[in-house]
């Protein structure tokens, strides 16, 4: 048996932990069922990272991306997810550049990025290298001025007068919300579904593509989103990513939903709202039924959240490298916002130019070693997989700690919740955590049986 300890930048006491288990893993629950949804095998150990190509460098090209492929294949990332690259809708915009989710043509690069030749030569470098990449698509609605708005007004949602409307929730209510910039598209005429599909193909025939991440995916009819899988998957074997958290959206359709209810119970115990025990019962009793074969993304940060609710520091402050390690290790695909590896530390304007401040890639190797963590150890595998989750009694309430464990590889996490340090019960006695402190440890038995 080989046991590895990850510190990652954490100082640790010898002493590990030991409890008794809830929940213990069988041999059933890692042993996938033939008829679970079969992932693309590169994505089965794989992490995500999205790219904002606008605030990525100081030009704000694909090509000036590009040249960070290098230094994110040494970090270990595996899936580059590029923020919509298509041409923005003017009328209506929002701000100086507007909404990336705007899109006047969808098989059109927005000039101020670069070229489709440039998207070719990104995916082509990205390939070479071993990464993938999957585009943002905007399905739910287009900008005012996409040439379908006037040559297919059927394909939309008309009002009493017959004409198209800004993109309304809770129309009516005190709570109504505009997206006056956009139009929604109305998925009740089948010809739409056959010139949006047409446009997916584009990217995967003319760039080689292999998925997309589905922009609001919950207000796109699911059979829709069925028939797009079905037939992008005739081209090459896809990797399709929800941005909802639906379990009937896994059937056919998406190999990966967003993993919120995680992030919610993260930032609650960032912010001393919740301790070990919302995390363990979190694990227990989650707040829907997902299918085993379900990847959920994992993330303490994404461009939503940075862009209107806030940075790791003023979400999770001094703890959001503890709640990193949870959200990596934790079953799910863990997300990378791009920038996070520097330590992003503003509030990315949406509709502006607003570069980031890369400095010294100060926490980069912290990534790093997270994302080599989770390569090298079965346990820690997506979906059916990986191991289940194993909650261990360490005998406090602020220090939450689990195993996960699958054919002779097992992974130990303990993480002491709160700004104190804590003192719980480990292997050979009591053991101690300062304040967000975390230990992991690795266990892989080798078989050494010689005929």
């Amino acid at each position: 048996m080989q046991r590895r300890q990850f510190n990652i930048g954490c100082a640790l006491a010898p002493a590990f932990f030991t409890a008794a288990a809830m929940n213990p893993p069988t041999a059933a629950a890692a042993t996938p069922s033939p008829d679970d949804f079969a992932h693309v095998p590169w994505s089965r150990q794989a992490n995500i990272y999205e790219v904002n190509i606008r605030q990525y460098t100081p030009e704000g090209t694909i090509k000036a991306f590009s040249a960070h492929l290098p230094r994110l294949k040494a970090m270990g990332v595996d899936i580059l997810w590029l923020m919509p690259i298509q041409p923005i809708g003017k009328i209506e915009r929002k701000g100086t550049l507007g909404s990336y989710y705007s899109i006047s043509d969808y098989t059109a690069v927005n000039p101020e990025f670069g070229t489709l030749d440039d998207v070719r030569a990104l995916v082509a470098q990205a390939h070479a290298l071993g990464l993938k990449v999957i585009l943002d698509w905007v399905a739910n609605h287009t900008a005012w001025d996409h040439p379908w708005t006037s040559a297919h007004t059927d394909w939309y949602k008309l009002d009493a007068k017959g004409k198209v409307f800004p993109v309304t929730f809770n129309a009516g209510t005190p709570q109504v919300e505009y997206w006056t910039d956009v139009v929604a598209l109305n998925y009740d005429n089948k010809a739409l579904w056959l010139a949006m599909i047409d446009a997916m193909r584009f990217w995967v025939a003319q760039v080689d593509l292999d998925g997309f991440r589905c922009d609001v995916a919950g207000l796109v009819p699911t059979p829709f989103w069925n028939q797009a899988r079905q037939e992008l998957d005739k081209m090459k074997p896809m990797f399709m990513l929800a941005e909802w958290a639906e379990p009937d959206l896994h059937g056919q359709a998406f190999d990966m939903t967003y993993g919120w209810d995680l992030s919610d119970v993260l930032q609650k115990v960032a912010k001393g709202t919740a301790d070990a025990s919302a995390l363990a019962a979190w694990v227990a009793q989650p707040p829907k039924a997902f299918p085993k074969s379900a990847y959920r993304m994992r993330f303490t940060n994404n461009h939503d959240i940075n862009s209107w609710h806030g940075t790791d520091a003023e979400l999770y402050g001094p703890a959001w490298k503890a709640m990193t390690v949870l959200a990596f290790t934790l079953p799910g695909m863990p997300l990378i916002l791009g920038g996070q590896e520097s330590g992003l530390n503003k509030r990315l304007a949406f509709f502006e130019k607003d570069t980031m401040d890369w400095g010294s890639f100060e926490h980069q190797a912290f990534y790093a070693e997270l994302l080599a963590l989770k390569h090298h150890n079965a346990a820690l595998a997506n979906g059916q997989y990986g191991a289940p989750v194993e909650v261990l009694n360490t005998g406090h309430a602020q220090v939450f700690a689990f195993r996960r464990a699958l054919a002779g590889n097992s992974v130990s996490v303990v993480v002491n919740c709160s700004g104190q340090a804590q003192a719980f019960q480990g292997v050979a006695g009591a053991a101690k955590l300062d304040a967000w402190q975390w230990h992991i440890t690795t266990d892989i038995t080798t078989d050494t049986t010689t005929a």
